[in-house]
């Protein structure tokens, strides 16, 4: 594979609370390519953006972060204030998953978009002013001159994220985050968004992680899929094989809850996420796995070589694999 824009080495990212420490991050190894969509998904509180908001330093001051995230060679972890100023928006950007709250709502859109253009070049507000009803124009806000005279209020929130889109990409960083910029949009602007984005991944040769819990989204946009639970990475597989051949029971109850053509209900996966102020011992999921056994409360799964897949599932030479697979998007 092509050298890595971003790496992430055995991160871990964890919590101080009065109740104890919340480990949300427990060794993760992510790498994105040139050009490539990468995919992250899991329920809820899987840890998917705390990952990402940890590497970009966004974190409360009650997180501890250790680990490697490198972006063009560059380290974040541990980095100080002044390289992260350096690298945020520049080599590395976020489109964030709500809008409306990341908007100041008393400042023009131009004006919020031309800021982040001045943060890291040296250019005069005539200038950015120009260049953000440009950016505005890129991602398919209409009337773009108009348009960046008028509030964030006088937005859809389909044009808002076409906003936050357009500051991402506002200083042409390599690696752009976006941390499920389709949530609360109605099907056709998430289909818009959706194109948006990959024709930015695609023109602009931009890489990109794609955080999501909706794995249609993820069948539509990834390259790769990183499936997350409980702070770990479970199961890396290219996207076609994801879908055609799961190898992680997690996995496929991930895909058995899509509702399908002829389904009469879902198939929830039963129980809930475990209680990361004390992960339990070995496999995170044996509790709601219908293939546990004695072996998975012992030994913590490491990702390992399984078909098409990278699989952290202790029992997966054994278990029916063949009776899993076969799910489609």
């Amino acid at each position: 594979m092509t050298a890595s824009l971003l790496s992430l080495r055995n991160l871990v990212v964890s919590f101080k609370t009065p109740n104890g420490t919340v480990q949300a991050v427990r060794g993760v190894d992510i790498d994105v390519a040139p050009g490539e969509m990468v995919g992250v998904v899991g329920e809820s509180g899987s840890g998917k953006s705390v990952t990402f908001l940890g590497i970009l330093g966004l974190l409360p001051h009650t997180a501890r972060i250790s680990g490697s995230a490198t972006v063009e060679g560059v380290e974040l972890v541990g980095a100080s204030n002044k390289v992260m100023r350096g690298v945020r928006g520049k080599k590395i950007a976020m489109i964030f998953q709500d809008p409306l709250s990341s908007l100041n709502p008393v400042y023009r859109v131009g004006d919020q978009v031309a800021e982040m253009i001045r943060a890291h070049q040296e250019v005069s507000r005539s200038e950015a002013s120009a260049r953000a009803v440009e950016l505005l124009d890129i991602v398919g806000i209409p009337q773009p001159k108009v348009r960046a005279r008028q509030y964030p209020h006088e937005f859809s929130g389909g044009m808002r994220q076409r906003v936050m889109i357009a500051m991402a990409i506002a200083n042409d960083p390599e690696v752009l985050i976006a941390d499920e910029p389709t949530t609360a949009l109605d099907v056709t602007v998430q289909a818009q968004i959706l194109e948006v984005i990959q024709r930015i991944q695609r023109d602009m040769k931009k890489a990109i992680v794609m955080i999501t819990h909706d794995l249609g989204v993820i069948a539509r946009v990834a390259d790769r899929v990183q499936v997350m639970y409980a702070g770990r990475v479970v199961e890396r597989a290219n996207v076609n094989d994801l879908f055609a051949t799961p190898t992680h029971p997690y996995t496929v109850g991930l895909l058995h809850s899509l509702p399908r053509a002829g389904q009469d209900r879902l198939e929830p996966i039963p129980g809930r996420p475990p209680n990361m102020l004390q992960p339990p011992a070995g496999c995170a999921f044996r509790a709601r796995c219908p293939h546990a056994a004695a072996v998975c409360a012992t030994s913590l799964p490491e990702l390992q070589p399984y078909a098409h897949s990278m699989t952290a599932c202790v029992r997966i030479k054994e278990i029916d694999v063949a009776a899993m697979s076969g799910v489609t998007a």
